[in-house]
């Protein structure tokens, strides 16, 4: 036979579990010492039936010798299974030797078959399936009587060799089957079918185990799926999850391994290098992008990916690999989400800095670590300041000053952000009573709201008691959202703002234009403000196209009677073309740096009396 035929034939045979290095070597173990066992009492056996001192020795030797390959340096589970499988097998044939054919003698192959199972690997199996038909074919036409025990045998060995075989491969056969059926039972995902943690992990042990082959790992995260559990139910978080799963498999190649991992994780093992798996990843971001009907109505899902591959894993092993994988796709994650990002050396010693300063976090309000900044907001016709924004700092006590776009989605992600947006809109409540009370003005507040807040916390209730608490007129506060609130269940945001108009606060868009914006969403939302973009602002009077962005924006606004804010104006070119475009009111470093509440709580002298007092962020 062409030996390039095998690794094809070998591809078709059903595969099962690659065994845990500790489980496989105390299997071998115990088939060692049953193959010692037999090979003395073989001898034994052949002294008491009458057999020389030599013939017992040779018989012992015969039995005991392939067990030497089982301690060659450097030996893999293969050679060592078969020296066992050999070992055990020779007994055997010894065996119905020693007893000329006793039919019962025979069931000893089978008492193999069945030992030899324990290595879960093809391997054995086929070895007893040859050594029965060469043994039964060969020695039976030489020696009948001493291996067969029936007339009909003995003309026609080869006949009854293939007889034997048959029975030992439907043996065989019969282990093979109770084994798969008894992995599948812990190694399937019972919401979707797909593979677990377990099986995923020995798919890529298995695939790493092949000397030089590439292998790559995707991991998967659904971005916001918690809120689809709390806004929609479970039964829709599970109806989500069948549905990405089933978009999974669409996405890769038969040969590929999709599992979850359990929440919203999943994992995809590519036999192959990082250029493939990216290119699932993007078809894979690509199919997300989909709405997913759940209840009968649409929604928008989005994953972070991460991508590692064996060739940057610094080892082979699977656990390596995943760990890879893991932090590329919390890298995804902190890089705004719905994206793929592929491993790098350094994102291990990154991620550890990162849990670092999110445990920072958790202490940094009862330490008194984080303080408000306040930013004006100005109107362009006369320059005069109508409001502040609210805006959180964290001065780290061994990093120093920490950049809002390094821990407010840190706490975002870990829920934090609720107790912290409590912290802050007492705060700047307070603050804007105080300088209310000091000017003998309304002095407008503007504060940030967590998409998370809208879900987790009882917002309504809690702006209520802190206007209350403060004696802030409503009407001086104004609530900012993102427009990533529209990830989240749609009509229970307008609920939520609507509620909260209906206190009498006002609702800004912030970063209008970055994200998921429409017509038809900004119709629906109970807003009064919109925040065009720093990103929008920066490029206005560079003959680009913000400018007919900004211009198509601020028109939009107006049709729908929304007040409009440009964020980050920080050049008198910006600011001229604003007000050429009748933009109303600017934030930037034009006009004010974010800055603390004076420590005597005065009113900031760059506030001029406004004329109509207004609480715009």
């Amino acid at each position: 036979m062409d030996l390039r035929v095998l690794p094809h034939l070998r591809s078709h045979l059903p595969e099962g579990r690659m065994l845990p290095g500790e489980i496989w070597r105390s299997r071998h173990l115990l088939l060692v010492r049953v193959s010692a066992v037999q090979a003395a009492g073989i001898g034994v056996m052949a002294l008491g039936l009458g057999r020389s001192v030599l013939a017992a020795v040779l018989m012992t030797a015969a039995t005991a010798y392939p067990l030497a390959f089982t301690l060659l340096p450097g030996a893999g589970r293969m050679l060592r299974a078969a020296g066992t499988t050999v070992s055990l097998l020779t007994a055997s044939a010894l065996l119905v030797h020693l007893l000329e054919g006793l039919t019962e003698s025979h069931f000893h192959f089978f008492v193999v078959v069945g030992l030899v199972s324990l290595y879960q690997s093809w391997a054995p199996f086929g070895l007893a399936l040859g050594v029965v038909v060469l043994h039964h074919g060969v020695l039976g036409t030489l020696f009948p009587h001493s291996v067969f025990g029936h007339a009909a045998a003995y003309h026609d060995p080869w006949l009854w060799a293939l007889v034997h075989g048959a029975f030992v491969l439907a043996a065989s056969l019969a282990h093979l089957a109770s084994w798969r059926l008894n992995e599948q039972q812990g190694l399937r995902d019972p919401l979707t079918g797909l593979a677990n943690r377990t099986l995923v992990h020995e798919t890529t042990e298995r695939l790493l185990a092949r000397r030089g082959g590439a292998v790559s790992v995707l991991f998967l995260d659904l971005d916001d799926f918690k809120d689809v559990n709390d806004t929609r139910g479970h039964a829709a978080g599970d109806q989500l999850l069948t549905t990405v799963s089933e978009r999974l498999q669409a996405c890769t190649r038969s040969g590929d391994e999709v599992a979850r991992l359990g929440g919203d994780e999943f994992a995809i093992v590519v036999d192959g290098g990082a250029e493939v798996a990216t290119a699932i990843g993007e078809r894979v971001l690509a199919a997300l992008a989909e709405p997913v009907l759940v209840g009968g109505r649409p929604l928008t899902v989005h994953v972070s990916i991460g991508v590692a591959d064996s060739a940057t894993a610094g080892d082979r092993r699977a656990g390596t690999l995943l760990r890879n994988a893991d932090l590329a796709m919390y890298q995804a994650k902190s890089q705004g989400k719905n994206r793929l990002v592929r491993y790098a050396p350094g994102m291990a010693q990154a991620a550890e800095d990162k849990a670092t300063l999110a445990a920072d976090l958790v202490a940094a309000t009862a330490a008194g670590q984080l303080a408000v900044h306040y930013q004006p907001t100005v109107a362009l016709a006369d320059g005069r300041t109508t409001g502040y924004e609210a805006l959180l700092r964290w001065h780290h006590p061994g990093r120093g000053m920490v950049p809002p776009v390094e821990f407010i989605p840190m706490a975002e992600e870990s829920g934090h952000i609720v107790e912290i947006g409590r912290w802050v809109l007492e705060q700047a409540v307070r603050q804007a009573a105080v300088w209310t009370a000091e000017s003998g003005r309304p002095v407008g507040m503007a504060v940030n709201l967590s998409p998370r807040q809208l879900v987790d916390d009882d917002v309504v209730g809690l702006v209520d008691a802190v206007l209350a608490r403060h004696g802030l007129p409503a009407g001086q506060l104004t609530l900012e959202v993102t427009e990533g609130v529209l990830l989240r269940d749609v009509d229970q945001v307008v609920d939520q703002l609507r509620d909260l108009r209906g206190l009498g606060v006002r609702i800004a868009i912030d970063d209008f234009g970055t994200g998921y914006s429409s017509l038809s969403y900004l119709r629906r939302l109970p807003a009064d403000i919109v925040k065009i973009d720093r990103s929008f602002v920066q490029d206005l009077g560079s003959e680009g196209r913000s400018t007919t962005l900004v211009a198509s924006i601020i028109e939009l606004a107006r049709s729908l009677q929304l007040e409009v804010v440009a964020e980050g104006v920080e050049t008198q070119e910006q600011h001229a073309v604003l007000g050429d475009l009748a933009c109303s009111h600017a934030q930037g470093y034009l006009f004010g740096r974010p800055q603390p509440a004076p420590a005597h709580d005065h009113t900031p002298s760059v506030v001029p009396a406004p004329r109509t007092p207004v609480a715009v962020g």
